[in-house]
């Protein structure tokens, strides 16, 4: 952890690692002097320590292993608010079973028997996030004592999910977040960003982890996917429990309606197998067909540049050959070419995402002008290649 790690958190952020330091008179201080205590007070690398015992991941630091722990303290410490402890839930099943989890602070019940956006807001049921936490989850999941979503979300499936990809999220990719404050705390937005990854969507799992993390009160990002996705007998099952979407407009349309986050990647195909000579050139985002569904929905779109996903597998080269089986075992599918590439583990970069102010509509409520829709879809474009171009000169290193 450098100094540089902590000058981007909040004075906050900084007080509770200081808390898991124990820094003594961290409440009376400054954030520079935040910072210069959390500095001294990190032990210094030939210091022996549980990170040294640790598998060893190439291309991620023993400072990198350090500032990882201290953010995930940070999110225990923010989840934990969320629910209260010393009260349990009042929902009992048919059968008289008691619920027992604890409630989520301001209502009478917890977060899977709890009214409203129950399936919006994002909070453990424990109030946090672990393995010790799954026997409990799964009793719930035995029992059946909470409903799904129409979409397919399932609440726990969602949490385990949640705590497993925080491992590439925090120890891996090492991910950075910038502008959090631009998603809203509640109701509908269309977050739009590049498109990247060759051989996994890596980039919708972390757009959707940053939104879990980074915000205050976490909501869940329901990331729009296309068919082979939604094809696959068992991958498509966990897809769908997890929250993702099918990238059609009835299942956009729904969510939006119901004021959830969608993330959509407009390049789609194009964007998502483009080889590394093309890597964070924005393609053309399709026919806009997202503004259009924006403005009939009066969704603001929230532009995001994701720094990262396009050299995780880094293509060598596109094929049609490929393609052309792909489309023969998946006839369905519309892929027209296929990204080769030589890495079949994905390599330990760096992530940063960025978050742009939001674009509200034009005209709530109407169907834009087909020429208008292809020039809103072009500015959010442009929107997204000039952040990836700020960020892509101020990076210091892909690891």
């Amino acid at each position: 952890m450098n100094a540089g790690d902590l000058t981007g958190l909040t004075r906050n952020e900084l007080a509770d690692i200081a808390a898991s330091l124990e820094i003594r008179g961290r409440s009376s201080m400054r954030k520079a002097e935040l910072i210069e205590a959390i500095l001294e007070s990190t032990p210094e690398p030939d210091t022996a320590t549980d990170f040294d015992r640790r598998l060893q991941i190439p291309g991620v630091g023993r400072e990198d292993r350090i500032a990882a722990r201290a953010r995930r303290q940070v999110l225990d410490r923010r989840l934990s608010g969320l629910v209260d402890a010393g009260r349990h839930c009042r929902w009992k099943s048919i059968e008289g079973h008691p619920c027992g989890l604890p409630v989520v602070v301001g209502d009478t019940r917890c977060a899977l028997h709890r009214e409203g956006d129950s399936y919006d807001a994002a909070i453990p049921a424990l109030g946090r996030l672990g393995f010790d936490t799954w026997p409990t989850l799964m009793r719930h999941v035995t029992l059946a004592t909470y409903d799904i979503d129409p979409i397919g979300l399932d609440p726990v499936v969602h949490e385990m999910a949640w705590h497993l990809v925080n491992g590439l999220y925090f120890d891996y990719f090492r991910v950075e977040v910038e502008g959090i404050e631009h998603v809203p705390e509640e109701g509908a937005a269309m977050l739009v960003a590049n498109h990247g990854g060759a051989a996994l969507p890596y980039d919708g799992a972390m757009l959707s982890l940053a939104v879990l993390n980074e915000m205050e009160r976490p909501r869940r990002l329901r990331i729009t996917g296309t068919e082979i996705f939604n094809m696959l007998p068992w991958l498509s099952h966990i897809y769908r429990k997890v929250g993702a979407a099918y990238a059609a407009r009835d299942d956009a349309t729904q969510l939006l309606e119901r004021g959830a986050l969608l993330g959509v990647f407009p390049e789609g195909e194009r964007g998502f197998m483009k080889p590394v000579w093309q890597a964070y050139q924005v393609q053309r985002f399709g026919r806009g067909g997202f503004v259009e569904l924006a403005e009939q929905t009066g969704t603001p779109v929230i532009p995001v540049a994701i720094v990262g996903a396009e050299e995780v597998h880094p293509a060598l080269t596109v094929s049609a050959r490929l393609a052309q089986l792909v489309r023969f075992v998946f006839p369905q599918q519309r892929v027209e070419e296929i990204a080769v590439f030589l890495n079949p583990f994905p390599l330990p970069i760096r992530w940063r995402i960025r978050f742009l102010p939001p674009v509200l509509p034009d005209d709530p409520g109407s169907v834009p002008d087909p020429l208008a829709m292809l020039e809103r879809s072009e500015d959010i474009r442009r929107r997204v290649q000039e952040a990836l171009d700020d960020m892509l000169a101020k990076r210091r290193g892909i690891f």
